[in-house]
């Protein structure tokens, strides 16, 4: 990705934003802000929003502003701030309309076993970020890896391989996530991994049908998850987590996140100091 820039740092990357496009001005007011203290601590950065949710608990949950809306604010992000960008895909059709407009095409945690959605984002000659399933181990992630490689889509260096997986935790019990760290080294071997700091905090399954989380938490963990060498790390962050309209309950506030990379890079420094 020539828009990624940093990548002799020696830094995680960073993949951040809202976790649903909700409208121009946000998309671009929270990509400002984490441009410029990316730049400011040398950290490679791709804008992550999602140009329409589908894995919803209620059929009154907010999914989108419509497709090509969004999409085309992505393209204005990356076009604006000179930066990569990336998106969730749902279905096979997703693929190549998403690719005309965005740098990395996600596949999200639930859907990742399905061959025809990882190989049509394959196809596309994008980087496929592949989250791995709450009910995947971490040893069964080189198949969905290898999907991407079958299909034609394979580099081998960190951060142009073609495909990334990351940890979104897996689920303890009905209600919780946890994240099993013994995960990272062993999904290194297959792919540069990133660890989704934000979704494995969820608390999901509510009975009222919304999904409650743990922010509290997410410094602990991004901590852990840095000091056991993962390659990337994802985080969702809003202005106003309240109110945003997707998965509120567990987003970074965006005025807590240079203080988190501050000191989530001297962690990085000093572990590779070992």
């Amino acid at each position: 990705m020539p828009q990624l820039k940093h990548t002799d740092s020696d830094n995680f990357f960073l993949l951040c934003g809202p976790c649903a496009i909700e409208g121009e001005d946000m998309a671009l007011r929270i990509a400002e802000k984490v441009v410029s203290i990316t730049d400011k601590l040398q950290i490679p950065y791709v804008f992550k929003g999602s140009f329409k949710k589908a894995n919803r608990s209620r059929i009154d949950s907010f999914t989108g502003i419509g497709d090509e809306k969004a999409l085309k604010i992505l393209k204005k992000v990356s076009q604006t701030f000179d930066i990569p960008t990336i998106t969730d895909i749902h279905e096979v059709s997703d693929a190549t309309k998403a690719a005309e407009y965005v740098d990395v095409l996600q596949i999200p945690a639930f859907l990742v076993r399905q061959t025809d959605l990882v190989v049509a984002a394959a196809e596309t000659g994008k980087v496929v970020n592949l989250k791995k399933g709450q009910f995947m181990s971490p040893e069964s992630m080189k198949h969905a890896v290898q999907k991407v490689k079958d299909a034609g889509n394979d580099t081998s260096t960190t951060l142009s391989s073609q495909a990334w997986i990351t940890d979104r935790g897996t689920m303890f019990g009905y209600q919780d996530m946890i994240v099993d760290f013994r995960g990272i080294p062993t999904m290194r071997k297959f792919a540069p991994t990133v660890l989704d700091v934000t979704h494995s905090l969820q608390q999901p399954n509510q009975s009222i049908g919304v999904t409650g989380g743990r922010p509290d938490m997410i410094e602990t963990i991004a901590r852990a998850g840095v000091v056991n060498h993962v390659d990337g790390l994802f985080i969702e962050t809003h202005f106003d987590p309240a109110n945003a309209k997707s998965d509120g309950a567990n987003m970074l506030h965006l005025d807590n996140l240079e203080g988190l990379l501050n000191n989530l890079v001297a962690i990085r420094q000093l572990v590779s100091s070992f």
